[in-house]
């Protein structure tokens, strides 16, 4: 982005890239390099100190607290994992119907913020929901589910899962069958096969989907908070900003513990892969050899999968029921069923849906522009300090959403915006910004991908026909990068839509809140369980539309995709 590069004639890309970096500088570097800085000042001097971390491992409950966010975000990678490995396996490995949707229903609980899952689990598998009301009325006994810590794991486990179910099935299909036959030409079958062969060679897969997980559950505050599990990282920093203040020297400490273990979560994934080939000798790899199942192989299979389903599907149903439901408590199945909690988000309420679909339309809109943008100067330019700019949209991804939102409350509530005259870090804005840099890094790699897949020669060609490089990025480039910009569009929209750990922060009036917590506040008393089922069931609704939208447009554009060629010749 100097001037030599801009003498080159790349003065456009570099101006761009210029922009992009500033952004993410002002609205990611600093405000995470502030947080840090204020962890280590003194609060009374404002000298460099190590005396709040002393002050922090001495303390008694912030022990506990990392200690148990460290047990569940662990526990919950082993219990997700239990989940997704039969559910991928059979599904690359066996022959028989329903494999799709099979897929694709597992993939349905990252469509639902798990703080809403956590409330309908509390009403179907607490200590009073109804599997232990059945147990208790038909065996005598009942099962803690949901007590403590351990219903934090199961919310968390089912609602992440997904992440190790793609990241491993994607991995399943790409194995060398070759591979496969020749461990059963040396004698190894079953689960020595599984064991040896098939799983270690779909490790980058796994480990993967399982640092998603270990990440996703280290950060999520609404679910702990919703079941009354205080003692954990993320709550904790939580409450220590809302309630003491933005000057407690605590709330950044934890911050930092979280964003030091999210990075340890990282560079862990990095080591289990590094030196390891899992390159495969033919293109594509084949994936795994299928083969038929015998009857009772079969029966034992949909077993496993229709009671996985069944579990990790409960939440969506516990919902709808409690949606739809008048009184819910100590029995099986709500009194009666209403249409009033939908009629009542509706009219009282529907500022949560309209904010929701403006913050997450205009994040998604930031992240698939500022995508596209860093993709083709990293790809396409050689201009100096360009894979910094992938370096820092990707970074985002290891910083939790409570750093992000103290470290904005900290950075810019000094800053008053003249027009509104009142501080950036309480204006609307502010949440769409913060939106936008958590998810950049969704629709950053969707946009990589497309473009890696774009032959630079299209691009050569328009140019060569007299368009110009911006008329060429416009008529050729963006186009054809069309299915990788919607999906990248679809992804930040469909997360931002039910974040929650960084709105938390930043809402500072109920008129300008979004749906995530619009749903935590009804959330918060029993009368208001049933309107936020409704908000939740609502928020459902919107992302699966937009993810069907965007199969659709996806589908439709392959169907009847215009030659490459003419694309360029339209220039």
């Amino acid at each position: 982005m100097s001037l030599e590069a801009m003498a080159r004639g790349q003065w456009g890309p570099a101006a761009v890239g210029l922009f992009v970096g500033l952004f993410l500088l002002a609205f990611l570097v600093v405000p995470v390099v502030n947080v840090i800085y204020v962890a280590f000042q003194d609060p009374n001097t404002g000298a460099l100190t190590l005396i709040n971390f002393v002050d922090f491992f001495r303390n008694n409950l912030f022990q506990e607290s990392a200690l148990n966010s460290i047990y569940v975000a662990l526990m919950a990678v082993v219990l997700a994992s239990i989940f997704a490995l039969p559910l991928s396996y059979f599904t690359t490995r066996f022959n028989f119907g329903g494999a799709i949707l099979i897929q694709t229903l597992g993939v349905l609980p990252l469509i639902m913020p798990p703080f809403v899952g956590a409330v309908a689990m509390l009403l179907l598998l607490g200590e009073n929901g109804s599997v232990n009301l059945l147990l208790d009325e038909w065996f005598g006994f009942t099962i803690p589910f949901m007590e403590g810590l351990n219903g934090v794991i199961l919310v968390e486990s089912i609602h992440y899962f997904p992440f190790i179910l793609m990241n491993l099935s994607a991995s399943l299909n790409s194995i060398d069958r070759a591979m496969e036959e020749s461990a059963q030409n040396l004698g190894a079958s079953g689960v020595r096969l599984f064991r040896r062969i098939v799983f270690p060679l779909a490790m980058p897969g796994y480990v993967a989907g399982a640092s998603l997980v270990f990440l996703k559950v280290f950060d999520d505050i609404g679910t702990p908070l919703l079941l009354n599990i205080n003692n954990m990282l993320a709550p904790q920093a939580y409450l220590r900003i809302s309630s003491i203040g933005i000057s407690d020297p605590m709330g950044y400490v934890i911050s930092v513990i979280l964003v030091i273990f999210s990075l340890l979560a990282l560079w862990t994934s990095f080591l289990a892969l590094r030196g390891k080939d899992y390159a495969t000798v033919q293109k594509g790899g084949g994936g795994l050899m299928k083969r038929d199942l015998r009857p009772w192989e079969k029966a034992g299979c949909y077993g496993v999968v229709i009671f996985i389903l069944l579990l990790v599907l409960s939440p969506h149903f516990g919902l709808a029921i409690l949606s739809l439901g008048t009184v819910w408590s100590f029995s099986v199945l709500p009194d009666a069923y209403t249409y009033a909690h939908y009629l009542r988000v509706v009219s009282e309420s529907s500022e949560f849906i309209t904010n929701t679909l403006l913050y997450a339309g205009l994040a998604a809109g930031i992240d698939v522009i500022f995508g596209t943008a860093i993709a083709y100067i990293v790809l396409r330019t050689g201009l100096a300090g360009r894979k910094w700019l992938d370096y820092a949209a990707m970074g985002a991804v290891a910083i939790p959403g409570v750093v992000l939102g103290i470290g904005y409350l900290r950075t810019f509530y000094a800053f008053n915006v003249p027009i509104i005259d009142k501080p950036l870090a309480s204006w609307w804005v502010i949440i769409v910004v913060a939106l936008a840099i958590r998810r950049l890094p969704y629709a950053l790699r969707a946009c990589f991908a497309a473009l890696q897949q774009l032959s630079v020669m299209l691009e050569e060609a328009a140019e060569n026909l007299g368009a110009t490089k911006g008329r060429t990025i416009y008529r050729v480039v963006v186009p054809l990068m069309s299915g990788g910009i919607v999906a990248g569009f679809v992804t930040s929209f469909a997360t931002a839509a039910v974040e929650l750990s960084t709105t938390i922060m930043l809402v500072s009036q109920e008129s300008d809140a979004p749906l995530a917590f619009g749903i935590y506040e009804f959330m918060q008393s029993a009368a208001g369980r049933g309107p936020g089922a409704a908000l939740g069931i609502i928020a459902v609704l919107i992302v699966g539309v937009a993810t069907y939208v965007s199969h659709r447009f996806i589908q439709r554009k392959e169907t009847s995709q215009t030659p490459d060629m003419a694309i360029v010749a339209g220039v």
